[in-house]
């Protein structure tokens, strides 16, 4: 199993530890971030399989905040937190999946 996530997390996270939660003194596998936005995918999936879906636009803007936070925190105006790393990879993560499900419809529409 340790191998599997990190494999799965050395395929795109930097897992540095300050921007990683941790667990009994374990940092998870990947940073706040991408916990969120794992998290909000599988969110997603399972309300997608009990019929809930998000229009375009929402699904758009659910993925905003992260691209926001990650420039702030790129051009060093601002310091994230874990807390706000998690909520809005969470919101990413909703948003992404409800995409990606659009995209995909709209392409067997065509085929």
């Amino acid at each position: 199993m340790a191998i599997l996530s990190k494999l799965i997390s050395s395929l795109q996270c930097h897992r540095i530890s300050r921007r990683s939660f941790h667990y009994k003194g374990k940092q998870f596998p990947v940073c706040a971030r991408c916990t969120g936005v794992y998290l909000g995918q599988i969110i997603m999936i399972l309300l997608i399989l009990v019929g809930f879906r998000l229009n375009l636009l929402a699904s758009i803007l659910l993925m905003v905040p992260l691209f926001i936070d990650g420039a702030i925190q790129h051009f060093k105006l601002l310091e994230s937190t874990n807390p706000r790393r998690l909520i809005t990879g969470l919101m990413c993560g909703l948003g992404a999946i409800n995409l990606y499900l659009f995209i995909f419809i709209l392409i067997l529409k065509y085929f």
